[in-house]
Order: structure tokens, then C-alpha cells, then sequence
């Protein structure tokens, strides 16, 4: 370091000092980046007294080498070559891409001035008393600044990350008032909270295109994605809104706009109705980048937009119009981008993806939106937390190699050469998934592809599997209505219970029809089983807003002669129109007070669920149907299955774009809690949110396909034997064919397929733990130990086999054994909610209250909202005396609990719709629409009678 009592130069003196500034200013850029004013200038100003620094130092360098010792000559060197990777970085800036090359700049730096600052305070007498050797000195003041370092580094990031993580509140809102800033709010019944309390400009919102100067693949992305069209710039969104506003008022449509229109709710627009503003710039903005990267905080995973919005001090500046300003903005943020990342990349929408995005993709309703009561919308993020897919489930069929999130499928990554990219690959903000609509109606053609490429991408599987004769009419299963008061399926986040179809013979099946060579005979009735299974999907299928599509099973049997034989899932209109009423379907079936189906978007107005069909993620549904094989076949029969899917629902696009009250029917009454009215599509096409003025086409996807074919015999020739043939390929199509009746609760059968996988693999878990679960539902417990011990000896830590020894213990009374199993399964899985609910309850039984109330505290930190952790904790804390706390538990129970008595409601409509009652059933089968031999279409001789005999029943057959 230069002497500058030495020099007497005003050169080296300002040398010195400039020296001394790059030290401090660098280490307060490092350890505290911060996005305000004061930071960017000292940015700024580093960067200029860095190129002053330079240009001195290569002034005095030859000097300071001449006249310095050998040590210092090091020093010096360092710091010249730190000073040129400086400049470097001055014209490239310090993106990801860069870090090795800040990295270099900075250990340069501080080996270079640490060495330099050892000899100068050396030559003072400061170290040389007690040190005399100078590598010592040198040695000395690299491991203080080595240990400066370390310190700014945990100042830099473990503050940082462990600030801004995503955690529940330990009591959830006693009703929706408690929630956001309450009814008072300028965005209530949303839960979203802007920082402040003020309101954003609406701008805010819609200057993406100021983000495109850095990440332009980015910004094309989105610009086609579903998130750009989520506001009025979206037809099928608008009309759902208008017609909200125009049946229940402005305010309750803020539930919507706290994640579907930030341009016009944090505005304060939303108290307008939208039919006066839904074509100014604010409307058509949709989910903009500043959305989601201006979330401050997440205040939970309960969703309905629950976070914190914060307004960047900076952001005026980043969206200047003014070139000048707008271009010194862009060079300080290439310069130090770490203030830039930290306002708008916050650690938890990389370490909590599904955290964040529940905060939209998690909803609930209530009194303020529905006038009715605490109802679960649609919810991606409990059942893939109690999934497999998360490594949170302890209870799955199947686990993944490696658990995913949301981003994993959603947003994958793609080749870029933005700003911010990871070794020339960044996220896509396409955020592909099941949204045909919009690229249809918006004609972008390559975001449809990609979308119609994500769907057939193996995420389902599709197995025509087994062959039976066709079953005589028993009492059908039917799967309880969930405690928790839902609209959604609950999977393995709550075990659903199913009441057994009425006992009958397991009869033999023929399987796998790929294998076989099945035969049929000429007029007989036999029962084909498909099996769907979900593979690659993280959450319920499908998922989102499941009372709005069309996603149905469909089955088709044609034979050698061109005849269509049999024919379930057909369309109407050519292909193109409504799925015909007794297709399987997945989906929510809704109806509102007077036993109107909700297929408006009106979740508001639902008070009943008429049945909810979706497949969890990692599991199976055994789809059944009744094949009557025509005398007048021919000696082949292909079968033909296909999993399709529409998105949206053919009833509710007509809505959508041409929706209007049918004049030539009676008025009817509406009111928050029905809608009586008829419709007719028939309305003006003026103006609608689309490229083109016209109701579009949207795309039927075959997410999945099968194919087998079938022999067929005389009417009088031997009955065809059951046939099965077990190969150790074909484990899990066994597998899948048992989950999929399991959980349609026909537990014999289930058990009969589930033998099959240990009769191919005997030293397979699986196939014992299943049996041992179906034995469990079915309160077999006898065979249930047995099956769970063989379980347990091939896999001792088998995390499924010991919840469901658990179940067996408990039953048997032995609650500390039951106890110690779930404790095991605790260890693999802290965050499963019913393994924990379940110990909480065996310590409540043992009258253990308050270490049950530590183990149900647990289940709220995961699911404030979960059902049984509230009842048990009221529970408990009545048995400890705490009658505060008890009835704080006791609200939120009531709050979440099903309104059991609605049920009442769907009586009427399932009169009216035997379809649906049909489907409503857990066990059910399906026939064919009429058909007439040798053409496809409604003849006048269908073979499938079944279908319009009037002595049909709406049961598991028809």
C-alpha cells in the first residue's frame, strides 16, 4: 500500500483512499444488498472509483513493483489483476453467468490487499514486535479477512433465507373476517395484503414489457402462457365474472381478483362492474410478471391468495420511459443484480414452490363470497403434499425416484440465453399444462402444441385389462361424503372410508387381455374393466377447477365387419359437441340449491356435490362396463379406449361466448343461493375476449390410448374359461387394477388382484401391504396382521406396512405398539397429517392430552384447516381443562365440517339424471349408447338394451 507520508503526493494519497473505499464499499455491497436508492448509489459509485483506482494504479504500479519487497510485489500484482477482471465485469456486469468471474474479482481483491496491508502495517511497527517473519504477517491478516468473509457471507444469505420462508399460523381465522384485512379491506374476500396498506397502481401490473429488455425468451414465454390471459382478456373468466357481478355483486368477485386481476383489483377498479371497464388496457392485463415476483410473503398454505404484495421502491425508474434514466436503471442492475433477484426472486419461490403456488391454486369459500358457509374449492396443494410425488405421503401406492414440485412439471427448464439463465437453460414461463382453450381461441398455435405435447406426455396410462362375465345387480358401494366440507376429492391427506359393496362371489377373470387371447360368445354379456392410471402428475387428475371440463373415458368396440358394436363416451354434434350423459367421468358434479347443476363457473351457488371422481396422484381407477356382444358380430372385436379430455366443458363455452337468458322460456327466479333461469346460446359475438369473433373449437386431447381385440365364438359353443397369465412385467398392471377397486371399495376383489402381485414377485412389499389394507378397510384384521408381518419381513422399514400395523394394533387395543409403528413411520415422514392425526389420537385415548396436543399442533403447522386435528385437539384440551382453547378448536370444526343435511339437495337431481346417479355410485358399470348394427350413430335397433330399458336401476348396473 503506498506510503503517503512517504510520496508526499497528492496521487498516492488519493491512491490510498480510493483503496480504503473500494474495502468498505465492497463489503457493505456483499453483506447487505438492499434495493433502495442509497445502495445503487454506492453500486455506482464502487464501480467509478474502481475505474479510477485502475487507471492510478497502472500509473503507480511500475513504482510500487521497483520499490516494494517481494511480498508486497505479490500483493500489488494480485490487486492489478483483480483491478482488470474489475473492468471486465464493469462491461459484462455480474449476471449468473458471470459469478465465477465475481468471484475471482472478489478473492483477488482481498489476497491482494490482505498481503499488501501485511507488509504496510509490518514497515509501521503495528504487527513486528511480536511477529518478525513477514509470510506470518501475511498469513495473519488473509485468515481475519478470510473470516470476514465468512461472516458477510452468513449476513448475505442465511438471514436472507431463513426471513423469507413460507410457515402457517398455528390457529387458522374463526370465519373468512379474520382473513386478509378483513371485511374493512380494499380487496376483501381476497386474503392478498399490500405492504402499507395502500393501494398499487395499476401500471405496476402492466409493464412486463419492461422485464423483455432482460429476459426476452421469458417474456415470450409468458406472453402466450395461461397466467398473461387470466383476467377479462380471457372469455371463458370474463363471463364467469360478469355473470357473478350481475347475479351476487361486485365485492364478492374480489375473491377472484386477489389472483386472476391485479391490474384492476389492487387499483381499486374491482368496485366497478366489469362489463364498463372490460376493454380498457387494466382489464386486459392479466397475470403480469409483477404479480407473482412482487409477493413479499406468503402468509400460509391455505391459498386463497393469501400473501403480501410489496411495491418496489425502485420500480419507476425500471420502467421509465426516459431513455437516459431507464438505461443508467439497466446498468446498475447488470452491475449488482443480487438487489434486483432479491425483490423479485424470493428463496421460498425456489425452496417452497408448492407453497407459493398454493397461495392461488388453494381456495375455499365463505359466507362473504357464497352466502352460504365455509366450502374447499379446488385444492392442487394438500394431496400433493400427502403424496408420494412430494416425499411427505407415507401412504402411497407408488413413490418416484426423487420427489418434485410444482415447477418440476410446469415450469421446465428450456434452452435461453437470458439475463439470470443456469448454465444456458432457464424455467419456462409457459407454464405448460392442461389450458387448450386459450391458445385455441387466442389462435397460437405453438402454445397449443406444446400444451397437447404435455398432455401426451405419459402422464396417464390407459389399460383395457381384464374380461369377466358381466355381474348380476348387487347393492353398490358408495363412497361416504367426506367430513371435511368440500367441493374437491380428498385423497390421502384424509383417508376416505367407503362403504363395501354388498358381499358377493369374486368372480374369475381373464387377464391381462394383451397377454391372453380372449374369447367371447355371440349374445352374451360380459364386463370389460379399464384401468386409468395417474403416473406423472403430482396432484388429483385432473386438477384446477374441476367442475368446469370435460374429461371423460371413452370406450368404443368395432369389429371385423366396420360395425360399431359398442360405444360409451361418444360425442354429439359430429364429434364436436356435448359428451353423451353416461360417459365415466372425472370430474365435480355440483348442483346449487334447487338442484341446478353449477356449470356456470357460479362455485358460489353450490350447496351440494353430487359426486366427485378424480384419481389421486399415484393411483388407479377401475373403470367398469357391461359389453353385449351382438348375435350379428363379426369374429373379431377391437376395443378401443381413449381418455380424453376438453378444456372447457362444450356447455360451458357456449355460455362463455354466446350465453344469453332464453327468451322462449318462463322467467325464472335467481338469487345468490340458485339460479332457476334458462339459457340459450344465442348471444352477440361482438367483442368477445378472443382473436376471432366466433365460439371456438376447443380440442378434444386423447391424453391416453389402448387397444386389444377380441375373438369371438358361436352362441353355442363352450363357455370360454377364465384365463390369467402372470408375467413380472406386467406387476404393476395388477397392481393398478386393485388400487383402482380398492378404492371404489370393492375390497374382495381388490384383495384377488392384489394376490396376484405376490403369486409374481412373493419378496415384493407391495402386493402384501395392499392386501393388508384392503383387509383393514374391509375390518379383517386377522388377515390383515398376517399380511402386514409378511409385509414388514421382506421391507422392516416400510413406512405404508407399518401405518396400516397400526391400524391393526389400535383396533386390538394395543395402543402403545400401535404407537411405536407410527413413531417409525414419522421418522421417514414428519409431515404426513394422518399418520400424526392417528398418533395424536391413540395419546388422546391413553388419556395422554398434552403430549396429544404437541403431535396434533404438528398437523396445523401443515394444514391449519385439517378437520381431525381441530376435533381431537378440542378433544383434548376439554380433557385438560382448557375450555378456552376447546372451544377455540370447536369453531374451526364446526367452520370446516360438511354440512351433512345438503345431501338432501341432490335427491331430485339424481331422479332427473340417472346418468349421474349412476356415476355417483362407487361401484357402477357403464353400456353402451343405442346403436345400430353396422353404422354408428342413434338407430332404431340398439343393441345395447340396457340402456333405455325401463327396468333399469340407477345402480352399479344398468
Amino acid at each position: 500500500m503506498p506510503h503517503p507520508a512517504k510520496s508526499g503526493s497528492f496521487l498516492s494519497r488519493g491512491f490510498f483512499w480510493l483503496l480504503v473505499f473500494l474495502f468498505i464499499s465492497a463489503a457493505y455491497l456483499y453483506t447487505f444488498p438492499q434495493p433502495n436508492v442509497f445502495y445503487a448509489a454506492v453500486v455506482l459509485l464502487h464501480a467509478v472509483a474502481g475505474l479510477i483506482t485502475a487507471v492510478l494504479l497502472a500509473v503507480l504500479l511500475f513504482g510500487l513493483l521497483r520499490d516494494g519487497s517481494t511480498t508486497s510485489r505479490f500483493g500489488w500484482v494480485l490487486l492489478a489483476a483483480a483491478a482488470v477482471v474489475g473492468l471486465i465485469l464493469i462491461k459484462t456486469g455480474t449476471p449468473r453467468v458471470e459469478w465465477n468471474l465475481l468471484y475471482v474479482h472478489i478473492l483477488l481483491s482481498l489476497a491482494g490487499v490482505g498481503i499488501v496491508f501485511a507488509e504496510w502495517a509490518g514497515k509501521r511497527g503495528w504487527l513486528a514486535p511480536a511477529i518478525g517473519s513477514s509470510f506470518i504477517r501475511c498469513a495473519i491478516c488473509l485468515l481475519l479477512l478470510a473470516g470476514l468473509g465468512v461472516g458477510a457471507r452468513y449476513l448475505r444469505e442465511a438471514r436472507w433465507q431463513r426471513q423469507a420462508r413460507i410457515e402457517n399460523p398455528s390457529m387458522p381465522p374463526g370465519s373468512m373476517d379474520g382473513e386478509g384485512d378483513g371485511p374493512g379491506g380494499p380487496f376483501f374476500p381476497s386474503s392478498a395484503q399490500v405492504y402499507g396498506g395502500h393501494k398499487i397502481p395499476s401500471k405496476f401490473f402492466m409493464e412486463s414489457d419492461s422485464c423483455k429488455r432482460c429476459h426476452e425468451d421469458i417474456y415470450s414465454q409468458w406472453f402466450s402462457s395461461a397466467h398473461h390471459f387470466s383476467s377479462f382478456n380471457n372469455q371463458w373468466y370474463r363471463k364467469s365474472i360478469e355473470y357473478m357481478q350481475d347475479t351476487i355483486g361486485t365485492k364478492p368477485s374480489k375473491w377472484c381478483g386477489g389472483c386472476h386481476d391485479p391490474a384492476v383489483l389492487y387499483s381499486g377498479l374491482m368496485d366497478t362492474p366489469i362489463k364498463q371497464i372490460v376493454h380498457r388496457p387494466e382489464a386486459q392485463a392479466g397475470l403480469g410478471c409483477m404479480m407473482c415476483h412482487s409477493i413479499a410473503d406468503v402468509k400460509s398454505s391455505m391459498g386463497q391468495g393469501d400473501f403480501y404484495l410489496e411495491y418496489p421502491k425502485l420500480h419507476e425508474l425500471a420502467a421509465t420511459k426516459n431513455p437516459i434514466a431507464r438505461g443508467l436503471h439497466d446498468f446498475l442492475v447488470k452491475l449488482n443484480p443480487e438487489p434486483h433477484r432479491r425483490v423479485f426472486l424470493k428463496p421460498f419461490m425456489r425452496n417452497q414452490t408448492a407453497e407459493f403456488c398454493s397461495s392461488c391454486h388453494k381456495v375455499h369459500l365463505d359466507v362473504p363470497v357464497n352466502h352460504y358457509r365455509w366450502i374447499r374449492g379446488f385444492n392442487e396443494y394438500d394431496n400433493w403434499q400427502a403424496s408420494g410425488v412430494s416425499g411427505q405421503g407415507a401412504r402411497s401406492f407408488y413413490y418416484p425416484a426423487k420427489p418434485s414440485q410444482c415447477a418440476d412439471c410446469h415450469m421446465p427448464l428450456t434452452r435461453s440465453t437470458d439475463q439470470g439463465n443456469i448454465g444456458g437453460l432457464v424455467h419456462s414461463h409457459r407454464f405448460p399444462a392442461a389450458n387448450t382453450a386459450l391458445p385455441t381461441a387466442n389462435e397460437d398455435a405453438e402454445q397449443l402444441k406444446i400444451t397437447e405435447g404435455f398432455l401426451k406426455s405419459g402422464i396417464l396410462s390407459v389399460d383395457i385389462f381384464a374380461l369377466s362375465p358381466a355381474r348380476a345387480q348387487v347393492k353398490p358401494g358408495v363412497a361416504n361424503q367426506s367430513d371435511l366440507s368440500t367441493t374437491f376429492a380428498v385423497g390421502e391427506e384424509a383417508e376416505t372410508k367407503i362403504t363395501p359393496g354388498e358381499e358377493a362371489e369374486v368372480l374369475p377373470v381373464t387377464a391381462p387381455l394383451s397377454r391372453v387371447q380372449p374369447t367371447v360368445r355371440r349374445g352374451d354379456t360380459v364386463r370389460v374393466d379399464v384401468v386409468v392410471r395417474t403416473k406423472k402428475i403430482g396432484h388429483f387428475f385432473p386438477g384446477g377447477t374441476v367442475d368446469a371440463y370435460d374429461t371423460w373415458l371413452e370406450l368404443k368396440g368395432t369389429d371385423d365387419k366396420g360395425q360399431t358394436i359398442f360405444w360409451s363416451g361418444s360425442l354429439e354434434g359430429n364429434g364436436k359437441g356435448p359428451v353423451e350423459k353416461g360417459a365415466h367421468f372425472y370430474r365435480s358434479l355440483q348442483v346449487d340449491a334447487h338442484g341446478n347443476g353449477i356449470n356456470k363457473r357460479n362455485a358460489w351457488a353450490t350447496r351440494a356435490v353430487v359426486y366427485v371422481h378424480l384419481i389421486p396422484p399415484g393411483a388407479a381407477d377401475t373403470v367398469h362396463y357391461r359389453l353385449h356382444i351382438p348375435e350379428g358380430s363379426g369374429n373379431k372385436i377391437t376395443l378401443h379406449a381413449r381418455l380424453c379430455y376438453r378444456k372447457f366443458a362444450w356447455w360451458n363455452t357456449q355460455f362463455s361466448f354466446a350465453g344469453v337468458l332464453d327468451p322462449n322460456q318462463p322467467d325464472g327466479n335467481v338469487t345468490p343461493d340458485y339460479d332457476d333461469r334458462k339459457f340459450a346460446f344465442a348471444g352477440s359475438l361482438k367483442g368477445v375476449s378472443a382473436k376471432e369473433e366466433r365460439i371456438p373449437d376447443v380440442p378434444i386431447v386423447a391424453l391416453a390410448e389402448d387397444e386389444v381385440r377380441l375373438n369371438v365364438a358361436a352362441h353355442n359353443a363352450p363357455a370360454p374359461e377364465p384365463k390369467t397369465v402372470l408375467q413380472g412385467a406386467d406387476w404393476q398392471r395388477w397392481n393398478d387394477y386393485g388400487i383402482g377397486l380398492l378404492l371404489q371399495g370393492d375390497l374382495k376383489s381388490a384383495q384377488a388382484a392384489f394376490e396376484k402381485v405376490t403369486e409374481i414377485d412373493p419378496k415384493n412389499p407391495d402386493g402384501w401391504v395392499n392386501i393388508g389394507r384392503a383387509a383393514v378397510q374391509e375390518g379383517d384384521m386377522d388377515r390383515a396382521r398376517t399380511v402386514l408381518a409378511k409385509a414388514l419381513s421382506l421391507s422392516p422399514d416400510l413406512a405404508r406396512a407399518h401405518f396400516f400395523s397400526a391400524k391393526v394394533l389400535r383396533s386390538d387395543g394395543r395402543y402403545d405398539a400401535a404407537a411405536d409403528h407410527l413413531r417409525k413411520v414419522l421418522i421417514q415422514y414428519p409431515r404426513d397429517r394422518v399418520a400424526l392425526n392417528d398418533l395424536g389420537r391413540i395419546l388422546f385415548l391413553q388419556r395422554k392430552y398434552a403430549d396429544a396436543v404437541n403431535v396434533l399442533q404438528s398437523v396445523l403447522a401443515v394444514d391449519p384447516e385439517d378437520l381431525q386435528a381441530h376435533y381431537n385437539l378440542m378433544l383434548c384440551y376439554n380433557g385438560l381443562g382448557d375450555q378456552k382453547r376447546a372451544h377455540e378448536h370447536e369453531v374451526r370444526y364446526l367452520r370446516f365440517k360438511a354440512d351433512e343435511a345438503s345431501q338432501a339437495i341432490t335427491g331430485p337431481y339424481r331422479q332427473l339424471h340417472p346418468e349421474d346417479n349412476n356415476e355417483r355410485q362407487a361401484i357402477h358399470e357403464h353400456v353402451s349408447v343405442p346403436l345400430s348394427l353396422g353404422r354408428v350413430g342413434t338407430g332404431l335397433r340398439p343393441v345395447q338394451a340396457e340402456r333405455s330399458s325401463p327396468k333399469q336401476t340407477a345402480g352399479a348396473s344398468k
